[in-house]
């Protein structure tokens, strides 16, 4: 089969509403709108940390953990992405709940 040609949908937060949905180079386009200029191997890597740890667990993971991870400094989601939320976004993973939306909106 090919590839999938209806558009993607958003919700009212900008996050897709269906992940298979996702792609590299819509991650790119949501980067964009977020400011993002460009996707760095450290962006790549959080996004691809984030999606695992959803896959496994169905919940958004403590950043800090990724960042650990990823040995990269603590806070390191803010800092590649201005907040979780929009890492959560881009990586193109679905309404992770309110409470979780809080967190990851956190500045």
């Amino acid at each position: 089969m090919g590839q999938r040609l209806r558009h993607p949908e958003f919700d009212e937060y900008g996050l897709l509403k269906d992940p298979r949905d996702w792609s590299p180079a819509l991650a790119r386009e949501l980067a964009g709108e977020a400011g993002i200029r460009e996707l760095s191997d450290a962006h790549w890597a959080f996004i691809h940390s984030l999606q695992d740890y959803y896959r496994e667990f169905h919940v958004p993971p403590p950043t800090a953990r990724i960042c650990h991870h990823l040995q990269l400094a603590h806070g390191c989601g803010h800092d590649l992405f201005a907040t979780c939320l929009n890492a959560w976004r881009i990586a193109g993973l679905p309404d992770p709940g309110e409470e979780a939306k809080s967190y990851l909106s956190a500045e």
